[in-house]
C-alpha cells in the first residue's frame, strides 16, 4: 500500500510541474518549409513550391512576394529555408541546373515587400540527378552564414571533402569565403566553403543565444537520427558510421560512433525524423531557457532536450501527433511564444 501511495504522489507531482500550454492554428498554407521574423508582427515563410509569403500575425493578412529564383520543386527539394537580418534576406533552395541535375543553392537579396531580386552566393558542387537529401537550414553567427547541405542519397560522398554534399558550409554573409575555414588551416584538400563533413540529411540548424555555438539535427537512415554541435574541421562519419541505424533494406551500415569522429549529443533509434531545431530563449516558457527544442516529421513531436550536463542528457516529449508533421519552429523575438510550420498550417504555442 505504501508503495502505491509513493508512486501516486510522484505522478501527481510530475503533473503539477508539467508546463500547461495551448496549440492554436493561425492560418492554412501550402507545404511551408522555412520561416523568419521581420519584426514582432510580420513573418516571412517559404513554401516548397517556390512561393515567399509575408504574414501579418495581427491581421492574419497574407501577401506573396515575387522573386527571380530558379527554384524547382523536385522530390524532397524546393524552396527551403529563409533568414532575415538588417533588411537582407537569405534563402536556400533546390536549383535546376539542367540535364536532370539539381543542387542546393543559397541566394541573397535586399528585402522588398513587392519583389526581391536574389543573387546566388553559393551552389553545392557537383549538381546531382537525385530527388533526395537537399538539407538545408541556415544560421547566422556574427558575419558568418552557416548552411547544411544534404548528401543527396549518395552515401560516401559525405566523406569526400572535394565535394559539397554531406557537409556544413560556412561563408561570409555576402558569400565570400572566410580565411580561417579548415582548408586554409589544416585541410588542404577540402573545398574552401566546407566547415565540417560527414552529415546525411540535416534539416535543423540554429545558433544558441546562450553559448553562441551552432547546433544541428540530422536524419539517419532507418534509425540513427541525432542532435549535436557543429565543430570546425571535424567529421560526423556518414556513411562510415550508422549512428545506430541500418539501411532501409535492413543491412548494417557501421557502428554508432567510434573515436576520430564527432560524437552527437543525442541519438534516436528508432528514427523520429528530426526536423527544425532551436535553443529556446524567451519569457513565455522561461523555465525552458537554454534547452534545445527538437521537432520531428515522423512522430510529429516537439521534444525538449536539457543538455547542460553532457553526462546526463534529459529528454521530454512536450507533445506528439497534435499538429501533423512539423517542418519549422521559431520563437517570437519579444514574447517568447513558439510558432510552428506543419505540412499545411502555421500554429502558435502559448501558456494557458
Amino acid at each position: 500500500m505504501m508503495r502505491i501511495i509513493i508512486i501516486l504522489f510522484a505522478f501527481l507531482c510530475t503533473n503539477l510541474e508539467a508546463t500547461e500550454f495551448s496549440l492554436k492554428k493561425i492560418l492554412n498554407l501550402n507545404e511551408p518549409w522555412g520561416s523568419t521574423f521581420l519584426n514582432e508582427n510580420e513573418f516571412l515563410i517559404t513554401e516548397k513550391s517556390g512561393k515567399i509569403k509575408l504574414i501579418n500575425l495581427k491581421t492574419k493578412e497574407i501577401s506573396e512576394i515575387d522573386h527571380n529564383l530558379n527554384v524547382i520543386e523536385y522530390g524532397q527539394g524546393g524552396l527551403l529555408d529563409i533568414l532575415f537580418k538588417n533588411n537582407t534576406v537569405w534563402v536556400s533552395y533546390t536549383e535546376n541546373i539542367g540535364n536532370y541535375k539539381t543542387t542546393t543553392s543559397i541566394a541573397r537579396g535586399i528585402f522588398d515587400k513587392q519583389r526581391i531580386e536574389f543573387n546566388n552566393i553559393f551552389q553545392a558542387y557537383p549538381a546531382i540527378d537525385s530527388p533526395y537529401h537537399f538539407g538545408s537550414r541556415l544560421a547566422i553567427k556574427n558575419d558568418y552564414l552557416f548552411a547544411s547541405v544534404g548528401e543527396r542519397g549518395q552515401g560516401m560522398i559525405a566523406q569526400d571533402a572535394t565535394k559539397h554534399p554531406g557537409s556544413i558550409i560556412r561563408i561570409h554573409l555576402d558569400g565570400k569565403i572566410p580565411k580561417d575555414n579548415p582548408k586554409f588551416i589544416d585541410k588542404k584538400d577540402w573545398l574552401p566553403e566546407i566547415f565540417q563533413i560527414g552529415v546525411r540529411n540535416p534539416q535543423g540548424l540554429t545558433l544558441s543565444p546562450f553559448d553562441r555555438k551552432i547546433y544541428i539535427s540530422n536524419h539517419g537512415a532507418k534509425g540513427g537520427d541525432w542532435f549535436g554541435e557543429v565543430k570546425k574541421g571535424e567529421n560526423y562519419g556518414w556513411k562510415i558510421l550508422g549512428w545506430g541505424g541500418t539501411n532501409y533494406s535492413g543491412t548494417k551500415i557501421g557502428p554508432k560512433w567510434k573515436p576520430g569522429f564527432t560524437k552527437a549529443i543525442k541519438y534516436w533509434v528508432p528514427s523520429i525524423a528530426t526536423s527544425a531545431i532551436t535553443i529556446y530563449k524567451g519569457n513565455e516558457f522561461n523555465e525552458w531557457n537554454g534547452q534545445a527544442l527538437i521537432t520531428s516529421l515522423k512522430d510529429m513531436s516537439l521534444r525538449k532536450i536539457d543538455f547542460s550536463n553532457l553526462e546526463n542528457i534529459k529528454e521530454e516529449i512536450i507533445f506528439e501527433r497534435k499538429i501533423g508533421r512539423i517542418r519549422d519552429i521559431q520563437v517570437h523575438p519579444k514574447n517568447g511564444k513558439i510558432y510552428f510550420l506543419s505540412k499545411e498550417s502555421l500554429w502558435i504555442m502559448e501558456k494557458v
